[in-house]
């Protein structure tokens, strides 16, 4: 499936033990898992691609929206300028950019780029 710019593209969720977690989903809904380092896994085979990252802090809204963009500066600028606020700026990882911002009613989602 190709990516689309501006449509949800991943859900990325906070876990504990991830050891837990991968054994959860798998024996529950039969999802996939490829690990990336000691703080996070991604899943598939779930109808929306996703992953979940290490925390040790309490977890109050665990899920986050991510939305794929190919020009990250554009989209970034695009939504400062209409009243969001920038709670990460971009940043690299395995696969390539992204950043997080929050909307006017305080929700955070992130956007991300493989450019």
């Amino acid at each position: 499936m190709i990516a689309k710019d501006s449509h949800i593209n991943y859900v990325e969720f906070k876990a504990k033990d991830l050891k837990e977690t991968k054994r959860f989903y798998e024996s529950s809904f039969d999802w996939n898992f490829t690990d990336y380092g000691p703080t996070y896994i991604a899943f598939s085979e779930s109808g929306l691609e996703g992953g979940f990252e290490k925390t040790d802090n309490e977890i109050v809204n665990g899920a986050l929206v991510v939305l794929f963009h190919t020009n990250l500066k554009f989209i970034k600028n695009k939504i400062i300028g209409a009243g969001g606020k920038i709670s990460k700026d971009i940043f690299s990882f395995p696969g390539g950019h992204r950043f997080h911002f929050k909307d006017p009613s305080g929700n955070e989602l992130a956007v991300w780029s493989d450019q």
